[in-house]
């Protein structure tokens, strides 16, 4: 007497009665493809084991007979990660990280990778808290956008980070955390500087600063960066005002800085647009001119700077690409950086002062 076939050699079945009125099951995949538990693990969680093709096609078709759906948590064990990009950014409302989300999604739809989008509030404590459960997940890759200070990684960040490196994960860093495996640089510095130099030979020769915290990177570059153009063409800063990225923090500075008695001829920059557009909200509400009496500038060209009026000088940076190239270096194994190109886009919010 022959024995029974083994389920690698049964005849497939497309007999779902068995599967549960619920969410199909691994267990109902197998039994529809007519093949091993594992064998269906194998193919629909991603192990690098191979299985014959004849099988792989049986059990892909089972599961899309059954409309079943992957178990993250298997993949993750089968592979070793999990097929997702974690994006840690400070405020997902800032459009400065909704244009470099998008770059991180385009790359991962080209890969079949799912984003996970995680913010921070650039709290250190709710930064551990966050990395510590994405790791239970095992994404493929780790993407820190939120701007830091000048200080190393927290510690518990670090080991956190560095824990993930251990498991497989590869992270990268907008900026030059010490701590990431790989860097993504934006020429900050440069960039203020070249608005600087732009706006003296409009001919503006006081200018006030609207920046976040001291200590900053982000913020702290584009102030130096913007003061060292300026005050080499001839102009000077007069004054730093301390806030945030948030549009509120550019309206309260601004309002301190009329307040102060910001006269006519007096040149805004801030850190950001968004912080921009907050201080031209204030330059309105106390009855002055956006341009000809208060000139603003801003920094990242996002959308909405072409939308305000009048339009809004500023720095254009590709952010979009900038989260494109930070999830090629998560997922290319000899990435290296392709220059992000800074432009001066001059509108009306800063016309020519008349000689």
């Amino acid at each position: 007497m022959s024995a029974p076939p083994s389920p690698e050699h049964a005849s497939p079945t497309r007999d779902t009665r068995t599967a549960r009125a619920g969410a199909s099951t691994l267990q109902d995949v197998a039994a529809a493809a007519g093949v091993s538990l594992a064998t269906a693990s194998r193919v629909l969680n991603g192990s690098e084991r191979r299985v014959a093709e004849s099988f792989r096609t049986r059990v892909i078709s089972a599961a899309a007979d059954l409309g079943y759906t992957a178990n993250v948590s298997a993949q993750a064990t089968a592979r070793g990660t999990s097929p997702v990009i974690a994006l840690l950014v400070a405020d997902i409302a800032d459009p400065y990280f909704g244009l470099i989300a998008s770059g991180v999604a385009r790359g991962a739809d080209e890969h079949g990778l799912v984003v996970t989008i995680a913010i921070t509030e650039r709290d250190p404590a709710r930064e551990v808290r966050i990395l510590r459960a994405l790791r239970g997940q095992r994404p493929q890759g780790l993407i820190l956008a939120a701007s830091r200070t000048g200080e190393p990684l927290e510690a518990d960040t670090a080991r956190e980070v560095a824990e993930f490196a251990r498991l497989g994960g590869r992270t990268v860093a907008l900026g030059p955390d010490g701590a990431a495996e790989r860097r993504v640089q934006i020429d900050n510095r440069a960039g203020a500087e070249a608005l600087g130099r732009d706006m003296a030979a409009l001919g503006y020769r006081t200018a006030v600063a609207i920046g976040a915290a001291e200590g900053v990177r982000t913020s702290d570059e584009r102030l130096e960066g913007f003061r060292v153009g300026f005050e080499a063409a001839g102009g000077v800063v007069e004054r730093v005002l301390r806030g945030d990225f948030r549009r509120e923090s550019g309206t309260a500075a601004m309002r301190q800085a009329l307040a102060d008695g910001a006269g006519k001829g007096t040149l805004v920059f801030a850190i950001s647009d968004v912080v921009a557009i907050g201080a031209m909200a204030a330059v309105r509400e106390a009855g002055r001119e956006v341009g000809g009496d208060v000139a603003v500038c801003g920094f990242d060209d996002v959308p909405s700077s072409r939308d305000v009026t009048p339009a809004l000088t500023t720095v254009r940076v590709p952010l979009s690409d900038v989260g494109y190239q930070a999830f090629r270096a998560t997922v290319d194994r000899d990435w290296q950086q392709t220059p992000l190109p800074l432009q001066v886009v001059v509108r009306a919010s800063t016309p020519e002062v008349a000689a």
